[in-house]
C-alpha cells in the first residue's frame, strides 16, 4: 500500500512509539555477531543493552568500552540507540512535512492554472 504526504509521515511518526522501538532494538541486538556487538559499545562508548535484560550482567562483564575504566558507570546502549533513532525521526518527519506541503502547493498551482490560455497561440484557433 502506497501512501503519500502528510498522512503517511504523521502516520508513520504516530506508529513508532517507545515501546515499539524497544522491541526492535532488543530483537536486532541478539541477532548481532559478538564482534558487532564489540565494536558498537566501543564506538557508541556504552555497555550492556537495557539493564532489565536478564543477559545485562554478561553483556557488561564481556563489554571492551572505554566508560568501563572510568568512575561513573557505562550508559547503556540501548538507551543511546533510543536516542539517536528519536531523532532521526523528528528529522525524517520534518522532511516528510516539507515534501507534502510542497505537494500540496503543486495541487494547488496545477488546479489555479490549468485552463489558461497560451498568448503566443493563434487567438482565432479553436482550443
Amino acid at each position: 500500500m502506497v501512501c503519500g504526504g502528510f498522512a503517511c509521515s504523521k502516520n508513520a511518526l504516530c506508529a513508532l512509539n517507545v515501546v515499539y522501538m524497544t522491541d526492535i532494538i532488543n530483537a536486532s541486538w541478539w541477532v548481532m555477531s559478538n564482534t558487532t556487538r564489540d565494536e558498537l559499545e566501543r564506538s557508541l562508548d556504552c555497555c550492556g543493552l537495557f539493564n532489565f535484560t536478564r543477559q545485562y550482567q554478561q553483556d557488561y562483564a564481556s563489554c571492551r568500552a572505554l566508560c568501563k575504566n572510568r568512575s561513573p558507570a557505562c550508559e547503556v546502549c540501548g538507551e543511546k540507540f533510543l536516542n539517536h533513532s528519536d531523532e532521526a525521526l523528528k528529522i525524517l518527519g520534518g522532511v516528510g512535512l516539507f515534501f507534502s506541503f510542497t505537494e500540496i502547493l503543486g495541487i494547488w498551482l496545477a488546479m489555479r492554472f490549468r485552463n489558461q490560455k497560451d498568448p503566443r497561440a493563434n487567438p482565432s484557433a479553436f482550443l
